[in-house]
């Protein structure tokens, strides 16, 4: 849900977008064509993120279709939590490969076109579980907390090339998924947040397209948290 709000606010701010999916080709279709009809050029390729050979190639596809890439959004993630101690090693692996791995993969394929281009911002979905961890999450909180870290890294590495890398870590968010949780749980969340509200898929989009823009071109190497305060 995130990120069909963040493509739809991208292509009304005028972008063209290249966008990825699994397996739901008919989803895809129908996304491609809502995207289609706001006046920009968009179209899906399905890829997985989690293989580098997938990435290159994806990467390739996209320059051909749309001659450049000028902003890379990292948002390929899974959760499988369960305490430590009943914490599989393939569900360990299963979150790392996609949650963190997909982000070199995807930033390694890209970053040859904008070091020629001299431009271009890299934004990566990581989440306040990366920043504060959560039991539960051991998993997903170092797949989110190594992408701060990568994120970070590549600023340095890639600044001189005009390249901005910045994470954005999304606290409670509400979507269909939240919204089959129990209410009181929700409640609960909510009112432990300053603004006593969840966030909403608009909110993490408009820090997407700041980051994505010149409205934000001194800032590369940060992580920004879109989560009412509750990391305060």
């Amino acid at each position: 849900m995130v990120l069909v709000k963040e493509l739809q606010r991208f292509c009304k701010n005028g972008a063209n977008v290249a966008f990825t999916y699994s397996s739901s080709t008919s989803s895809a279709q129908e996304l491609e064509n809502e995207l289609n009809g706001l006046g920009i050029k968009a179209k899906g390729y399905q890829s997985n993120a989690a293989d580098y050979e997938d990435s290159q190639k994806l990467v390739e596809n996209v320059l051909t279709d749309f001659g450049t890439i000028d902003i890379l959004i990292n948002n390929a993630g899974v959760t499988k939590d369960n305490l430590l101690m009943r914490m599989s090693e393939e569900d360990f692996d299963k979150v790392i490969e996609i949650n963190l791995k997909s982000v070199f993969n995807m930033t390694k394929a890209v970053q040859k076109t904008m070091l020629k281009n001299r431009k271009g911002s890299i934004i990566n979905m990581s989440s306040v579980v990366g920043v504060k961890g959560n039991a539960g999450q051991a998993n997903y909180a170092a797949s989110k907390a190594g992408m701060i870290g990568f994120t970070k890294s590549i600023a340095l590495e890639l600044g001189s090339r005009n390249i901005r890398c910045n994470a954005i870590a999304p606290g409670f968010i509400e979507t269909e998924m939240t919204a089959k949780l129990n209410e009181d749980v929700v409640k609960g969340w909510r009112e432990g947040i300053p603004l006593k509200r969840g966030g909403s898929p608009e909110d993490v989009a408009n820090v997407c397209v700041f980051l994505a823009s010149d409205l934000s071109a001194y800032i590369t190497g940060q992580v920004i948290n879109v989560d009412g305060g509750m990391l305060t």
